[in-house]
């Protein structure tokens, strides 16, 4: 599952001890749209897990408050808070890798 989450939304699934992964990006950031098509298709692979995806242009209260200086930024989330993060680009392998 893929959700696009504004600040409020990010917050209540904190709020709410949910388990995701976020990816903090732009539209405007290079290495996020060549991420992009990898996160998506794992959304839909492993569809028992939540995918989040969070604009920072949009979002700029939540990437602070989470020290996101760089994107792309993906962040494993369980609980409600943040266990495993991954700067930069990667490969599908091994962005696989991170989210197991």
């Amino acid at each position: 599952m893929l959700k696009h989450l504004s600040s409020r939304e990010f917050k209540e699934m904190v709020e709410n001890k949910e388990n995701f992964i976020v990816d903090f990006y732009a539209d405007w950031c290079g290495p996020c749209k060549m991420m992009a098509p990898i996160f998506e298709e794992a959304a839909e692979r492993y569809a028992d897990k939540v995918f989040c995806k969070v604009n920072v242009d949009e979002a700029g209260d939540i990437a602070a408050e989470y020290g996101v200086m760089s994107i792309p930024m993906f962040m494993i989330f369980k609980d409600g808070q943040p266990v495993k993060k991954q700067l930069g680009a990667m490969s599908e392998d091994d962005f696989i890798k991170f989210i197991f």
